[in-house]
């Protein structure tokens, strides 16, 4: 029990501080003589089933014969510290936390 009780703490710790924003567009079937192969991604752009990409706007999708599903790589908030910041970098979909005084620095978060 105390080992559940631990795994479900870390479990919401992490969900609070990642805090992702995932959406999921349930797939469509609007002829069943011709059922679809793919997915449509906001951009208008068909993926088929089974493939994964990341788009420009830095979220992770997959496609499969449920739908789409997508997931933002960069945390859109967090709790941090006065002294910290999240630095983006959009090119490589990667953020980092780092002081405020000197972003060339990671912030050590307790």
């Amino acid at each position: 029990m105390r080992v559940l009780l631990c795994s479900v703490v870390t479990l919401l710790a992490f969900a609070t501080v990642c805090k992702a924003q995932c959406y999921f567009n349930q797939l469509e079937v609007t002829d069943i003589m011709n059922p679809p192969t793919g997915c449509k991604d906001q951009a208008g752009k068909m993926h088929k089933f089974g493939s994964e990409w990341v788009q420009e706007d830095c979220y992770e999708c997959s496609c499969t014969d449920r739908g789409l599903s997508c997931c933002n790589m960069i945390p859109t908030s967090m709790d941090l510290p006065p002294e910290c910041e999240l630095v983006v970098d959009k090119k490589n979909c990667k953020a980092n936390i780092m002081l405020k005084s000197d972003n060339t620095k990671e912030c050590a978060l307790a």
